[in-house]
């Protein structure tokens, strides 16, 4: 028989009895990743992060897991669902609280059903749907789902889509002049001319993993992404422990790119590495140079893909300044179960529309690759 518990925590479920439910190649659904996120200080409450992770077990054993948190806004989501909480406002119903299978801050496609079949994931699916019932929720959903997870969710369950923009090594690529042989003339001119302002600035770069950078490095790297949610008005979320947490519990999956200058860190990019993936997650910088946030930014990791042979490099949410760089738009996926009628029924429509004006606008993008040819 199967139990449904849901967890306030996962400092209750040993971490090798949870990453045995997935393969271990997306970082961000690891135990060491999600538990650090609470276990130091990166789940506050007035941020509206209350983790509530759905666990199903069998004779005492755990099969299946979904990382899962109550929501009391949409701080940090990346599925932009504003209008639909003051849709529930304006008709004096709640939105809030909701229940979220998400990776904190985090806009990052992976499983998000940790599971060994399609029926346990379809167990999961109804676990969750169950209890939003169960508590009065308006609503429960899934963001950034694995594409391979689209089966394991009933019609009722409306899918949305966005866009991001990936770089996908198409297997010819060795180094990045292979790359730039790929890019008609007007961008690869303008992509070697950003790197060589960079360069003739004296500006060197460090690649560091977890277990190669020194405290101070760390803290540079901290320093950095405190000064670039600073100068755009958000409060941070992540601690200078949880980077340590990183760098000692995730040691060769960390990955920074530091910039220095006259014998200072002036700049920095920090991502996680997946099994054949890179995840540019938070940058910053002291000083503005010419160049300097595209060569950290973007060609440190895709010099560093090709090199390690990675195939792909997902550099964040949003930009359509990364198509120049060899960024494509790719596909996201986040699906919602709604429990008013009315409202599943309206928002139904308008997850239609929107997916169709997503993807004509991916289309014109497309338009706008910089490739001599699609590759």
């Amino acid at each position: 028989m199967v139990e449904t518990r849901f967890l306030p925590s996962l400092s209750s479920v040993p971490s090798t009895t949870w990453d045995g439910l997935h393969d271990g190649r997306n970082p961000f659904v690891s135990h060491a990743f999600l538990h650090g996120l609470e276990a130091h200080g990166c789940l506050r409450e007035e941020w509206g992060w209350t983790p509530h992770h759905l666990t199903l077990w069998e004779g005492g054993m755990l099969v299946a897991a979904a990382p899962g948190y109550l929501k009391h806004n949409s701080h940090g989501e990346f599925v932009f669902d504003h209008a639909w909480a003051h849709a529930y406002a304006r008709h004096g119903l709640d939105y809030f609280p909701k229940w979220l299978g998400a990776v904190p801050y985090s806009p990052v496609t992976g499983p998000r059903l940790l599971a060994r079949n399609l029926q346990a994931q379809r167990w999961l699916v109804d676990a969750v749907r169950a209890e939003t019932l169960a508590n009065g929720w308006s609503s429960a959903h899934v963001n950034f789902h694995a594409e391979g997870e689209d089966a394991a969710f009933p019609p009722d369950w409306l899918p949305r889509t966005d866009v991001q923009y990936h770089w996908r090594n198409p297997g010819h690529w060795h180094d990045f002049d292979t790359f730039l042989a790929d890019f008609d003339h007007k961008h690869r001119k303008n992509i070697r001319q950003e790197r060589a302002k960079v360069q003739r600035a004296g500006v060197g770069f460090r690649v560091l993993h977890g277990d190669e950078a020194s405290d101070a490095d760390l803290q540079a790297m901290f320093g950095f992404y405190l000064r670039t949610f600073n100068d755009y008005g958000n409060s941070p979320a992540l601690t200078l422990d949880f980077l340590r947490h990183l760098a000692r519990e995730m040691p060769r999956q960390l990955v920074m790119f530091l910039a220095d200058h006259e014998g200072r860190t002036i700049a920095g990019a920090l991502c996680l590495r997946g099994g054949d993936t890179l995840y540019g997650r938070y940058w910053g910088a002291e000083v503005a140079l010419p160049g300097l946030h595209f060569e950290t930014c973007y060609y440190q990791g895709i010099d560093y893909c090709l090199r390690e042979g990675l195939r792909v490099f997902e550099p964040g949410a949003q930009g359509e300044h990364k198509i120049a760089r060899g960024f494509l738009p790719a596909f996201v996926r986040s699906r919602h179960w709604i429990a008013h009628p009315e409202f599943a029924q309206a928002l139904g429509a308008w997850c239609a529309e929107e997916t169709l004006a997503v993807r004509r606008y991916a289309q014109t993008l497309m338009a706008h690759s910089p490739f001599k040819q699609i590759t």
